[in-house]
């Protein structure tokens, strides 16, 4: 395994804008991946993404906001030190491509960075195989909140 690049793709049930919305925006990520999230989801927008309780050893994660078009993409970096700048070599890269299909929207993430970070041989592989098991966690929880989102619209 080269541990460079996670790719995944998911159909969702509907429209970009929705799941635009459900990819940038705190208030419906922390429905599907962190329990708290707090960031602009603007260029630039800095923040933080929390798993757990943040008081009760929660673990606390710096996101920085990189690009954001919608209904089409959405790109941030995390796992940088909160309060940190996210650049290359010190945090991950996330994109979230949304194209039209169907009725719904074709999802593709991509997450790349873990070879510029640095890190060891043994960490760069641990780290990989975390998040390549939180994705396959916490992707599959995004369809249905989006199509809830839907349907009640």
């Amino acid at each position: 395994m080269e541990f460079g690049t996670i790719q995944r793709e998911i159909y969702v049930e509907a429209a970009p804008e929705v799941v635009f919305e459900v990819v940038s925006s705190p208030e419906h990520v922390r429905e599907w991946w962190p329990d708290d999230a707090r960031y602009e989801a603007v260029p630039g927008g800095a923040g933080e993404i929390v798993f757990g309780e943040r008081d009760a050893g929660g673990t606390v994660v710096g996101f920085t906001v990189v690009d954001a078009r919608p209904p089409r993409t959405f790109s941030f970096r995390w796992t940088h030190p909160v309060g940190e700048t996210a650049v290359e070599g010190n945090s991950l890269l996330v994109t979230f491509e949304l194209t039209p299909s169907g009725g719904g929207t074709l999802l593709k993430m991509t997450e790349s960075g873990f070879r510029e970070m640095g890190w060891e041989a043994a960490v760069l592989e641990e780290q990989y195989k975390e998040h390549i098991s939180g994705w396959d966690f916490y992707l599959p929880r995004l369809a249905p909140y989006a199509e809830t989102l839907a349907a009640g619209s």
